[in-house]
């Protein structure tokens, strides 16, 4: 009889076991599509990454090694086969990072998280103030860069062309010939 009773309870005890298992995993699938489009982000940025290296080497060697009168056509075509690329490395990787989420994120999930906490997590990620800050997340990093940049152009400015001036003596050229990025002419402002 008490070996009757001891089964019947660790087979209860699988079966609530089975049962918390399932809702968890149904709660990591759920923090999982909530997490979607930060998962695809971060596909499209490795796509990115390597185009962008490209583009930057592209545009280096335009200036030395493209005709002054063909630059524009040779950096238009570049820039195509850069869209094209973009355009069909994109939708693979961000299908392949979707697929590999659950085997990844989702086992880190399982194992680091309970299934109250998980809980919790959703009902974070769901808050409408959460959804809130999200949506400003480019209008706050912007904020920051603006004032950022006009604190800074001051110091910034004479450390550029410092380095600029270095660089030119290395590679013997006359002063003020490499180009500063985007980003380095901002914060030199």
């Amino acid at each position: 009889m008490k070996k009757l009773v001891v089964v019947a309870l660790l087979a209860l005890a699988g079966v609530a076991q089975a049962q918390s298992t399932a809702s968890k995993k149904e709660l990591i699938t759920k923090v999982l599509q909530l997490q979607q489009p930060g998962i695809e982000l971060a596909a499209k940025n490795l796509v990115e990454r390597p185009a962008i290296q490209v583009m930057q080497q592209a545009g280096m060697a335009l200036q030395s090694r493209v005709a002054a009168d063909k630059r524009e056509a040779v950096a238009k075509d570049i820039q195509a086969d850069v869209k094209k690329y973009i355009d069909e490395a994109v939708p693979l990787v961000r299908e392949r990072a979707i697929k590999l989420a659950p085997s990844t994120i989702g086992v880190l999930l399982e194992e680091r998280f309970s299934e109250e906490e998980l809980k919790q997590l959703i009902a974070i990620i769901e808050s409408p103030v959460n959804r809130k800050f999200s949506q400003m997340g480019g209008e706050l990093q912007k904020s920051l860069v603006d004032k950022l940049v006009a604190e800074m152009q001051g110091t910034i400015d004479p450390k550029v062309k410092t380095l600029e001036l270095a660089v030119n003596k290395h590679l013997g050229s006359p002063a003020n010939t490499v180009p500063v990025s985007k980003a380095d002419k901002a914060l030199a402002k």
